[in-house]
């Protein structure tokens, strides 16, 4: 339950905090007629979807399993994710078309040092925002936190990218606000493909990595008693996985000790890879070669 608490606490900082950014942004945006604020600004009316979608998200997730999802609600998180990719995949169009609209009719702007303060003030929130939530999801391993945590550092990224180009606007250079503008756009929508991919892989009961299998299989060999092991299955649940394989074991043995190794061998697995949620061994007699 601390888990689910933090990162409720932590969509709802983010959303204040958006929100606060939001309304300054655009204001300053409209008045100065800046690409690239505006841009800024409907980033963050997406961040507060997102914040929105990760309280929701992680409410779902936090109920018990029960006699309809025996297995929890974890893949919540992966829905509400995509959802959230999907959102900044519409917005990366609409900041897209209006800054090549500026570049193209050759917009100008008015400069005004609140456009500076904003930026400012937009990088320190997101910088303190972003590593509140990265260490949160360093401790929890939850993509809605991921998803957070990379939209807020890319935010302070891109405020940056803003606040150069309105240092440009100084010196009478405007063209570099239309192109920060498609530069915040693309940004948005590689970190939006990122999420995408990522819930998509869950969703679709992606096997488990390469390297976490090899450390199940290096526990499984550590146990001598099991000859053989075939049919290892996984599926995600939430951030973990569920895992079923079947060992062979001496056909001689009783039924009791046979499956006494595989509950020692479930126990240990789901004990020493955090990565395993459950551990599931179905158990079949070999006959052993006589010497």
């Amino acid at each position: 339950m601390e888990k689910f608490e933090s990162i409720k606490k932590a969509s709802i900082l983010g959303m204040l905090g958006n929100i606060f950014l939001l309304i300054i942004k655009a204001l300053v945006g409209i008045i100065t007629n800046s690409r690239a604020m505006i841009a800024d600004a409907m980033n963050s009316a997406g961040d507060i979807f997102s914040s929105i979608m990760t309280f929701i998200g992680n409410k779902i997730a936090s109920l018990p399993s029960d006699d309809d999802h025996n297995l929890g609600h974890g893949k919540a998180e992966y829905i509400y994710s995509l959802l959230i990719s999907i959102a900044m995949m519409l917005m990366t169009y609409q900041v897209l078309k209006g800054s090549i609209l500026s570049l193209i009719n050759k917009e100008k702007y008015q400069f005004s040092i609140w456009l500076i303060i904003v930026c400012t003030i937009t990088i320190i929130i997101k910088f303190i925002l972003y590593l509140y939530t990265n260490a949160l999801y360093k401790k929890n391993h939850n993509l809605l936190l991921k998803a957070n945590s990379k939209d807020h550092r890319n935010d302070c990224l891109l405020t940056t990218m803003n606040l150069i180009a309105t240092i440009f606007s100084l010196f009478n250079i405007y063209f570099v606000d239309g192109i920060v503008g498609i530069l915040i756009a693309l940004w948005i929508l590689v970190t939006a493909v990122e999420i995408f991919k990522e819930s998509y892989d869950v969703l679709m009961d992606k096997s488990i990595d390469k390297e976490t299998k090899e450390k199940v299989l290096e526990i499984i060999s550590n146990h001598k008693e099991v000859k053989k092991v075939i049919h290892f299955n996984s599926a995600p649940v939430g951030y973990k996985y569920q895992i079923s394989f079947t060992i062979y074991v001496d056909g001689n043995l009783s039924t009791f000790e046979s499956h006494e190794i595989a509950n020692h061998l479930e126990k240990e697995i789901d004990k020493k890879i955090p990565e395993v949620y459950l551990t599931v061994i179905h158990v079949n007699p070999i006959k052993l070669t006589q010497k």
